[in-house]
């Protein structure tokens, strides 16, 4: 039973990391007022750019080393692009953000996809980054294996999330950011550049998506296919929701989803055959809408102007 927990947890844990770097970025997104549905197309971007470079430039030893994270700088400034893209959309132009950003899913899956058959044309894999093992703590019994033998990019996911705590709560432009999500015509009249703050805050948190979908092609599954991404962009959007706009909640929210997902990973490996596991491979997409009822329910609200766009001009 104790061998099943560590396997458990340690699919588990660096699972969490693709959704807890796109779901951190778009919190910071919402924080601000806008909220991307386009998540999934920029991870899937993402995955494809961070993929493409090693994949096309190669190499070995450091130079590979340098390679993958060339791919990974990449797939985070692709992501910041196509953020700031959106932002043209919707807070230039004001397009429903909802509809927008299901248009940005559709183009960012349809063109990694494309673009993938014509440069790459099949299923191809990459060296990638692998795991390292921190001296002496990896051999600690149980947790050794579950904590201090991941991949670099599963340290840098948890990190991120005091990092973004403080980015948003206990700097200036944390400050602009939440007022512009919650009282933009207040933060305009104090002088705070509204579009521009939420253009920072696209660019930020779709970078932070470009990266999620980079750690799966270049550090998770080293490969890249159309059904990578597997819907995690929506779910980090839920995310946000279960962890009601904070760092800490949403890390919580992506363990027990991504806990969830490697249960019945777990169960196959273990050969559990009298259980289901099919009921296990929608239990997490289950427990989410499950979670986001009571959310809805709660009392405690996000930014309230949400998903509105902001003209200077309009008194509303």
């Amino acid at each position: 039973m104790l061998d099943f927990i560590v396997l458990f947890l340690t699919v588990g844990i660096p699972l969490s990391s693709a959704l807890l770097l796109a779901s951190l970025g778009e919190t910071v997104n919402q924080r601000s007022g806008v909220f991307n549905l386009g998540c999934e197309g920029v991870m899937s971007m993402g995955a494809f750019v961070g993929m493409l470079i090693p994949f096309m430039v190669g190499g070995a030893g450091k130079v590979a080393w340098y390679v993958n994270l060339a791919g990974l700088i990449a797939s985070a400034l692709v992501g910041a692009l196509l953020g700031l893209l959106f932002g043209v959309v919707v807070i230039k132009f004001g397009a429903p953000q909802g509809i927008a950003g299901i248009g940005l899913q559709l183009f960012g899956t349809g063109l990694a996809g494309s673009l993938y058959r014509h440069f790459i044309g099949g299923a191809q894999g990459v060296a990638g980054i692998d795991a390292i093992r921190i001296p002496f703590l990896c051999d600690l019994p149980i947790v050794g294996k579950m904590l201090f033998s991941c991949n670099p990019m599963v340290y840098f996911a948890f990190l991120m999330v005091p990092a973004v705590h403080y980015l948003l709560f206990k700097t200036s432009w944390g400050l602009r950011v939440r007022a512009c999500g919650t009282m933009p015509r207040a933060a305009d009249s104090m002088g705070i550049d509204v579009s521009r703050t939420r253009y920072q805050a696209l660019a930020f948190g779709s970078a932070m998506a470009g990266l999620a979908g980079a750690y799966l092609s270049v550090c998770y599954a080293k490969i890249f296919t159309d059904t990578l991404i597997g819907g995690r962009g929506f779910i980090a959007v839920a995310l946000v929701y279960f962890g009601r706009w904070s760092p800490l909640g949403v890390m919580g929210g992506a363990l027990l989803f991504s806990l969830a997902q490697a249960l019945q990973l777990a169960v196959q490996a273990y050969g559990f055959t009298t259980f289901p596991y099919e009921f296990l491979v929608m239990l997490p997409y289950v427990l989410v809408i499950v979670v986001l009822i009571f959310v809805g329910k709660s009392k405690h609200v996000g930014p309230a102007m949400l998903g509105k766009p902001f003209n200077r001009e309009m008194r509303t």
